[in-house]
């Protein structure tokens, strides 16, 4: 009888092992993601616990986990199981930072250099989008009713089954908001993260600097690490249009490469400068945050101190165009995550957007180089249409009814800014979905139907 036992005891003791070492591998994942999204979203966004954890956090074995919010000491610390504790520490003018690879104490050194702080607009009553106020009335040839119902079908309804999510909405028409809406909880002052709408901020800093002279898209980027090896032939043109042939695994299903480097690395820059190559540059196209965090730790080796790096994003973009709200938040080494941390509330998305629809022209200041928006914008040819330097383009069609000029940022859970040059339109859509649970061709097609045709 005991004979026959052996088997079942020992699958029962295989499948324990098994489950204990996916549990104890992916278990860091969940209490980091826990930690810092709440972190973030609490200090930066000032949104209550309960309502992060209810909508955001409740999902997979991340709603399984214990956060504890310290106000004195601004952190949040996340533990499932009573296991795998980690802890995202918040620093004023920084964001939020997970603990990892270094100690908290090492890491707030790193972070603690103080950032300028924001210029006010001249005048906080002028118009947006200089100042602050939206004009009441919006142009006389757009079709407002149909507007209105365009915005309108963006949010939850209570004859809709599906959930759209949407949490902000602001329509940009020839440099004028014509339209804006917020669901309940969020409104015009709240930061939201943008995910990897952050890679297009990082466009944005990468074209200043070339502005400066002090990057070239179609040079090696110089990489001390790669110099003895075929590495060393890769060009920031190939970054930017993520072509770079270094090896690379994007999803986000198992410990693949990004989630790796977002929650169990201290170094993002170091963690992606490490990985071999797989193919020759520009041979390929695939899509890799990794390549993001590669560029601002080359954007960082610019500058001949920390301060100078740190305050780069503020003084150079986020001031000029009055993005005050823009919180663009560091890994523990101080590198700036480019490829997902950038929080804004939705119209300094907008104004972001608007940068871009006037050809890096910001009320007459040149602040991106002649011809980058056209760079940016122009299509990798491995990427079938899909893809320029950072941003996301229209070229195939993907929009069947919007127009082929549309180029945006694209985030996790659906973010978006649109930008629609032919349409003079910029579109922010800011929430929380799956991938394709929300229209963006109906939303944008219906948007366009409501403004003049040029």
């Amino acid at each position: 009888m005991i004979l026959k036992r052996i088997p079942f005891l020992s699958i029962f003791i295989l499948s324990i092992l098994t489950t204990s070492c996916y549990v104890s591998k992916r278990l860091p994942v969940a209490t980091g993601y826990s930690a810092k999204y709440l972190c973030s979203s609490y200090f930066v966004s000032h949104r209550s616990q309960d309502s992060i954890e209810n909508a955001d956090l409740n999902f997979s074995i991340i709603k399984y986990a214990h956060n504890k919010i310290n106000e004195q000491e601004k952190s949040v610390t996340s533990k499932v199981l009573g296991m795998a504790k980690a802890k995202a520490i918040y620093i004023d003018g920084r964001g939020c930072i997970l603990v990892k690879g270094k100690k908290e104490d090492e890491i707030r050194k790193i972070n603690s250099i103080a950032t300028t702080n924001a210029l006010m607009p001249e005048n906080k009553s002028a118009l947006w989008p200089k100042g602050d106020k939206v004009e009441a009335q919006i142009p006389q040839n757009i079709d407002k009713a149909k507007l209105e119902i365009a915005v309108e079908k963006a949010f939850d309804d209570s004859k809709r089954e599906k959930k759209r999510n949407t949490r902000a909405v602001v329509v940009v028409y020839d440099n004028q908001i014509i339209a804006e809406k917020y669901s309940n909880g969020f409104h015009k002052d709240m930061p939201l993260l943008g995910w990897s709408m952050s890679k297009s901020i990082t466009n944005a800093l990468a074209g200043i600097l070339v502005k400066r002279g002090k990057l070239d898209i179609n040079k090696p980027v110089g990489i001390k690490e790669w110099q003895n090896d075929s590495r060393k032939e890769i060009t920031l043109n190939n970054l930017l249009q993520m072509s770079s042939g270094l090896e690379w695994n994007e999803g986000y299903g198992s410990l693949t490469d990004v989630v790796k480097m977002l929650y169990k690395s201290g170094d993002f820059y170091q963690y992606t400068i490490d990985k071999p190559k797989q193919v020759k540059p520009d041979s390929i196209w695939y899509y890799s945050s990794g390549t993001t965090n590669i560029v601002t730790g080359i954007i960082r080796k610019c500058f001949a101190n920390d301060k100078d790096y740190i305050e780069f994003p503020k003084k150079a973009l986020f001031d000029k165009i009055g993005m005050q709200s823009a919180v663009f938040e560091p890994d523990a080494s101080g590198n700036y995550v480019g490829s997902s941390y950038v929080y804004a509330t939705a119209r300094d998305w907008a104004r972001f957007g608007l940068l871009y629809l006037n050809n890096g022209n910001w009320n007459g200041e040149q602040l991106l180089p002649e011809g980058w928006v056209e760079y940016t914008k122009t299509p990798n040819l491995k990427s079938n249409g899909l893809y320029g330097a950072f941003f996301w383009l229209n070229k195939s069609k993907t929009l069947g009814d919007v127009p082929d000029d549309t180029y945006a940022c694209y985030g996790f859970q659906e973010q978006r800014v649109f930008i629609i040059p032919s349409k003079k339109l910029v579109v922010v859509r800011m929430g929380l979905c799956d991938s394709g649970d929300f229209d963006f061709n109906e939303f944008l097609s219906d948007i366009i139907k409501s403004i003049p045709s040029n």
